[in-house]
């Protein structure tokens, strides 16, 4: 239940906090900006079964893959892309915790 918690905690909680702090103005719109980085999560369901509490998503799922992580690192660079992205490595940072635990 604790990783659970962590786990929907800073996938929620992260890019909440992020939006608050930097976007304070627009902090509703760049947070469901944010959220709609969770499309990533459609790799899922290439993988078998689709989902499994005790796999490490980092590195498994082609969108969670390091090469993925480090395009996702270069669209911070641009304004367009900035806040996508913080949504996308807020999203890594969330299933990395799930690392820890297995």
């Amino acid at each position: 239940m604790l990783k659970f918690t962590i786990h929907y905690g800073l996938h929620f909680g992260l890019p909440l906090v992020i939006a608050l702090i930097f976007y304070r103005k627009q902090w509703l719109k760049m947070y469901c900006i944010m959220l709609a980085a969770f499309i990533i999560d459609l790799d899922h369901l290439l993988a078998n079964p689709i989902f499994d509490s005790n796999r490490c998503s980092i590195n498994f799922h082609p969108l969670h893959s390091y090469y993925a992580i480090t395009v996702y690192f270069f669209l911070l660079w641009k304004k367009p892309t900035r806040v996508f992205a913080l949504g996308l490595l807020a999203h890594i940072v969330s299933d990395s915790v799930d690392c820890l635990f297995i």
